[in-house]
Parts: structure tokens; sequence; C-alpha cells
């Protein structure tokens, strides 16, 4: 299931990169209830994304370790 959630966790951060998102925005489309899947808590947990307020609106952003990890798999 770990390849799984990895390629899970890189097309998360390919989602969060195309636009500005907000935190709950995030959660609703990749929340999910199936404990093997914890897309969003491994992705936060391994610092790949985070969340910032912007004028009392939270929006969810690629870390630069986002972006170096997401570069780097999909260039192979």
């Amino acid at each position: 299931m770990s390849e799984t959630v990895d390629n899970l966790i890189l097309d998360l951060l390919e989602w969060v990169g195309t636009k500005e998102h907000t935190y709950q925005e995030t959660l609703d489309v990749w929340r999910t209830s199936c404990p093997r899947l914890t897309v969003w808590e491994d992705a936060t947990d391994r610092g790949l994304v985070e969340t910032v307020d912007a004028k009392g609106t939270v929006l969810v952003r690629v870390t630069r370790a986002g972006a170096a990890l997401l570069q780097e798999k999909r260039e192979r």
C-alpha cells in the first residue's frame, strides 16, 4: 500500500501546485476515512505541504521539500 500512498501524495502535490486551494477545499477532496490511505496526513507529516494564513483564509501550499520531491519523481 505504501507505493499507492506515495503515488497519491505526488498527485496531491500536483493538485495543490496548480492553484491556491483553501484548507477546507483540500480536506474535502483529499481526506479519506480509509485508514490505509492517509494521503493528506502523510504529506503533512513529511513536510511536503503546509498551511498558511492569508488574510483570514487558510491556504494549502506545497513546501520546498514537496516541490523537490515532485520534480524528482516526475522526471523519471
